[in-house]
């Protein structure tokens, strides 16, 4: 099988009938990181909870200054691997939600990425085994996927994640992990 047999458009308007995140709350929470440049202590739990349910209660872990920083610093910085690094530093924040941050800040670039993204990559010959847990380097491996899948239609970076997720919900045989 090749990438060029998925339907994006078809596995996006799936989307909306998995357990996936909500772009719209998630483009909300990115405009009030943009109008600020820093997120606090809630709008990081929010985000995170949109992303991830089982673990956000961890982000309130964090101190309040310790987010609202770490957020502006890496909100300032223009390499994506050490803005990743840095949200991952945060209690509760995982690559998978930290992709979710940079997605809500520009899902013309960015995609929110998991096992189910990297499952259907990893199906499609995209990489030479399957991965449930991720790293800031995993993120920069599959968003050059990403953004090259992108560039080949009109939908955004965020549009083909989502596609993807989509893809393994449906296409999935047994359970996630």
């Amino acid at each position: 099988m090749t990438i060029n047999t998925i339907d994006y458009e078809k596995y996006l308007e799936k989307y909306d009938e998995t357990t996936g995140l909500y772009p719209e709350g998630l483009e909300k929470i990115g405009e009030k990181y943009h109008d600020k440049g820093y997120l606090t202590k809630e709008e990081l739990y929010d985000l995170a909870h949109l992303n991830s349910t089982r673990s956000s209660y961890h982000v309130k872990k964090n101190p309040d200054a310790r987010v609202e920083k770490v957020t502006e610093v890496a909100y300032n910085l223009d390499d994506e691997f050490c803005q990743l690094a840095l949200y991952t530093s945060l209690t509760g924040i995982g690559t998978p939600t930290a992709s979710a941050i940079l997605t809500s800040l520009d899902d013309e670039v960015h995609c929110v990425i998991d096992t189910r993204v990297w499952a259907t990559l990893w199906r499609l010959g995209y990489f030479v085994k399957e991965k449930e847990s991720f790293k800031p380097e995993d993120y920069i491996k599959i968003i050059d996927v990403v953004r090259r899948l992108a560039a080949d239609t009109e939908l955004t970076v965020a549009e083909i994640g989502y596609a993807l997720f989509a893809y393994d919900v449906v296409h999935r045989e047994g359970n996630l992990h």
